[in-house]
């Protein structure tokens, strides 16, 4: 179980793509997983 901090701000980048209009979560996952391999490589 995820509590305290972390989930904070799980649900704080869950909130911004539900704002943002994007609401699969494999979305979301793919959002974050490309900008993450997008820095690495950089």
């Amino acid at each position: 179980m995820i509590t305290g901090e972390i989930k904070s701000q799980i649900d704080k980048i869950w909130n911004d793509f539900w704002t943002g209009g994007i609401s699969n979560p494999l979305t979301v996952y793919r959002t974050i997983y490309l900008s993450d391999f997008l820095k690495t490589i950089r």
